[in-house]
């Protein structure tokens, strides 16, 4: 609590400065500060104080959402309104997150060890909040709390990609999620996968450039899944390494084959 009064306090001169954007550094603070408040109780299993941490939140929101952060057709108020709103529907879905890895990773001992230690719950944690923020209009803010994911976890999530409920990444280092990406829910996530364009021309900057993958698909590690117009069906598990640049039917299994020859260390001598 100590900290984000003294980083409330250190943006007095932002306030002041309509132009200059929130330090990174001041935005790890109120993001870290932010989670600490919302799983002290570990997950629900006591009352978790929702509305104190949506007070602080609105604190650091009021103080940064500054005009150049806003979208031409939008306000401060409105972008308040709207989240405030939508907050607690965001912390119902971490908590299905922070489910799903712990029921589907053998080696989680509980909801609370997932909420505290596990990389790939931090990743999405931030992303989810950047979504929201994203929604609302907000520039640089939204990339700002996913790029301080990044850097802690090596998970890369773009916050307008859009992702559903029950998330699960297990390890995650690697991971890339482009801006266009839309994943549905109970998606499970191995290391090194990327979610990309097949181009990076930037006339295509305002189409859909990344993939969609449907309801229950598992992706495993270092898969790699190209283009706006590839959708990975429902219930699909894709093989690690693979290189997918068309759609994938429902209910499929797609394979990457490579040949290992085993001799024995006899035959080199």
């Amino acid at each position: 609590m100590e900290a984000y009064k003294t980083f409330i306090t250190s943006l007095k001169a932002v306030h002041e400065s309509p132009d200059i954007y929130p330090k990174s550094s001041d935005v790890e603070v109120f993001v870290s500060s932010f989670f600490d408040l919302l799983f002290r109780n570990e997950a629900g299993e006591q009352q978790v104080d929702v509305e104190a941490s949506l007070n602080l939140t609105f604190a650091y929101l009021t103080a940064c959402l500054l005009p150049s952060t806003l979208g031409e057709d939008n306000n401060l108020n409105n972008v308040l309104t709207g989240l405030r709103s939508r907050l607690p529907a965001l912390y119902s879905r971490l908590l299905l997150d922070a489910a799903a890895i712990e029921k589907g990773d053998p080696a989680a001992v509980s909801t609370k060890e997932v909420i505290h230690t596990y990389p790939g719950f931090l990743a999405i944690s931030y992303y989810r909040l950047a979504h929201e923020l994203a929604q609302e209009n907000v520039a640089i803010l939204p990339r700002m709390i996913t790029e301080i994911a990044h850097s802690k976890t090596g998970i890369d999530i773009h916050p307008k990609a859009t992702i559903g409920e029950s998330f699960f990444i297990d390890h995650g280092t690697g991971i890339v999620i482009g801006e266009t990406t839309q994943i549905g829910s109970h998606v499970k996530m191995y290391q090194g996968v990327t979610l990309g364009a097949l181009s990076v021309e930037k006339e295509f900057a305002s189409t859909k450039r990344h993939p969609t993958i449907e309801n229950g698909v598992v992706i495993y590690a270092g898969a790699t899944i190209l283009g706006g117009g590839t959708i990975i069906g429902e219930n699909s598990i894709i093989g690690g390494n693979t290189w997918i640049t068309q759609s994938v039917p429902s209910n499929s299994r797609v394979t990457h084959t490579s040949e290992i020859t085993i001799k024995s260390r006899s035959s080199y001598v």
